[in-house]
């Protein structure tokens, strides 16, 4: 449920077509130049939200991230954890698109216990009162987590969504994500507003 906190985003691209890492490059470079509204995965808006813009993102975070081979799924679960802000657009997105083999499915939690299954883990704000413990919970488990919520990075978290100029870029903490084992292609790095650890400056482009 969408709490109204969202503004409507102009100038975001939505652009349809086969799942592939090429198509994931190039939205990722439309969702960062100015470019007019259109379609994005099949889904129809006129003035995509945030909560729109972000889901998209979840869907493709997962063409630029390498998980463990121990860590095997049937399916590539991506998870809302807490207030859920999308509603039915990231069911839309992912459906009936495969990464590497592997379905995509949406799962929301009511418990970060329940996050082991999870590839991509959203963590909703209406978890701020609790995030330490949240992120605790899953220290070392490969599951690349994601939020909104300000100072996700400086708390543990690997990509904080951040709103620039009517916007939505993100921002990665490298270092939280390889000590879970994962692997994030320098592509993704390459389009992030600010990525911490690993020698990294803290520069926003």
């Amino acid at each position: 449920m969408n709490t109204g906190r969202r503004s409507p985003l102009h100038r975001e691209e939505r652009k349809s077509g086969h799942p592939g890492r090429l198509r994931a490059i190039l939205f990722l470079i439309l969702l960062i130049c100015i470019a007019p509204v259109g379609n994005l995965y099949g889904l129809q808006a006129s003035h995509p939200t945030q909560d729109d813009v972000e889901a998209a993102y979840l869907y493709d975070f997962g063409q630029f991230i390498r998980w463990p081979s121990n860590a095997r799924r049937k399916t590539l679960n991506i998870c809302v954890l807490g207030q859920d802000p999308f509603g039915t657009t990231l069911d839309n997105i992912v459906a009936n698109e495969v990464i590497d083999g592997h379905p995509l499915a949406v799962v929301r939690l009511t418990d970060v216990n329940e996050a082991r299954s999870c590839a991509i883990l959203f963590i909703s704000r209406s978890e701020a009162s609790q995030i330490e413990k949240d992120l605790s919970l899953l220290n070392g488990l490969p599951v690349m987590t994601v939020s909104d919520m300000p100072n996700f990075l400086e708390r543990g978290g690997m990509i904080q969504f951040v709103l620039m100029e009517d916007r939505v870029r993100f921002e990665v903490n490298l270092d939280a994500a390889q000590k879970c084992d994962l692997e994030i292609s320098s592509q993704l790095l390459k389009v992030a507003v600010k990525v911490i650890g690993n020698g990294h400056k803290e520069a926003r482009r």
